[in-house]
């Protein structure tokens, strides 16, 4: 027997969870087909920058008690260039709040999630791969496989939350930057003062966020030389951070356990698709500059969400409204962290120069900061 739903959530990282979530308390009969059999297992720390517009969603999903006993604040921003003039320092103060954002460690939040999914009684079906969708005029049929066998579900709306379902159903858009991030745990000389630093070198940019009483390292360099730094001993390690950063956190003295990831920028060409919306990671696969990849995502559950309790599953509209109220916010996130890239990822002089000159100016002109900010903390609605 073929069960039916008002929406069936492919995907159970944070962005699915929390839309099922979301969901499920406004009472909408959700279902979310997950392809892990468990919580996600990781001994590397995977440094999140968490934005305090994403706090007020996981308050809303009554989560964030939860994630607050691990979440380190982040209270001011200090932004560089190796080897050049200019900087700007971003503050909670001046930006009116009671943090600009808070640093998780990304196995922590999805294991939140598990539970506070499994607390709730919402349906989850796990060990369950999705192999098609069939589009009808008002529902659309899901097949996945599971150990047992091949199943299949009907939901009015089907939304895709997982970057890897479907992939050969979705035209993606894709740029490689030639580029890896390292992640790590490093201890450092001086205490970080929930201060996060993002540093920008001709390699990438390295960001140290505060994290309990270390910080994680998120360090964008060349992919060869990043498979190179995740082998060398630990000392080579923290010399070749230590050169490339700076002295302005004191000499780094320990590194955890370190892990490299390609980057690349993937873009689904469309949200919708059918009868299904396409989210999160599945929508849009962003560089970590600037911490706005997770944020992001988040915001499209959260404002999915808004348009399925307000309008309801069935409503024609849902579609083009849904498309209009995420439109500015995405194409804007997207562009911006591309554009980081691309102007800062490069020793050009004359860049060099306007660069310094661009970070100095903002710096000295609050209006332009709290805009700048804002807009990194709540999207085009901040």
């Amino acid at each position: 027997m073929t069960d039916h739903y008002d929406v069936v959530v492919v995907g159970g990282g944070p962005v699915g969870a929390a839309l099922a979530l979301a969901l499920h308390a406004a009472g909408v009969g959700v279902v979310l087909l997950e392809a892990r059999e468990r919580a996600a297992q990781s001994t590397s720390l995977r440094p999140l920058a968490l934005s305090y517009g994403s706090r007020l969603i996981f308050e809303r999903l009554a989560v964030w008690r939860e994630l607050a006993t691990t979440a380190t604040p982040i209270a001011r921003i200090h932004i560089s260039q190796r080897g050049r003039f200019g900087r700007s320092e971003l503050t909670a103060r001046e930006a009116g709040l009671p943090n600009l954002g808070y640093v998780l460690d990304y196995t922590a939040l999805a294991r939140a999630l598990d539970a506070a999914v499994f607390t709730s009684r919402l349906e989850v079906i796990r060990g369950a791969t999705v192999t098609s969708v069939a589009h009808g005029a008002t529902s659309a049929r899901v097949e996945f496989s599971t150990v047992d066998g091949v199943r299949d579900c009907i939901g009015s709306l089907v939304v895709v939350a997982d970057g890897s379902a479907l992939a050969a159903d979705l035209e993606v858009r894709t740029i490689d930057y030639r580029q890896s991030a390292v992640t790590a745990r490093v201890d450092t000389e001086l205490p970080h003062r929930h201060t996060a630093y993002e540093r920008f070198t001709p390699d990438g940019p390295i960001a140290l966020l505060p994290f309990q009483q270390s910080y994680g390292l998120v360090w964008t360099t060349r992919s060869d030389e990043a498979d190179e730094l995740v082998n060398v001993t630990a000392p080579s390690f923290l010399n070749l951070l230590q050169d490339r950063f700076g002295e302005r956190v004191g000499r780094f003295v320990a590194v955890g356990t370190r892990s490299a990831q390609r980057l690349t920028l993937r873009v689904a060409q469309r949200t919708t698709w059918g009868r299904a919306f396409i989210i999160g990671n599945a929508a849009q696969a962003l560089h970590p500059v600037a911490g706005q990849g997770f944020n992001l995502g988040l915001r499209d559950a959260w404002e999915l969400a808004t348009e399925i309790q307000t309008r309801g599953p069935r409503d024609e509209h849902l579609f083009n409204a849904y498309r209009a109220r995420r439109r500015i916010d995405r194409a804007g996130g997207i562009a911006f962290t591309d554009a980081l890239i691309r102007i800062f990822s490069n020793d050009f002089l004359p860049l060099g120069v306007a660069r310094g000159a661009g970070l100095t100016l903002l710096d000295c002109l609050p209006a332009a900061k709290n805009f700048v900010v804002r807009r990194m903390i709540f999207g085009t609605r901040g």
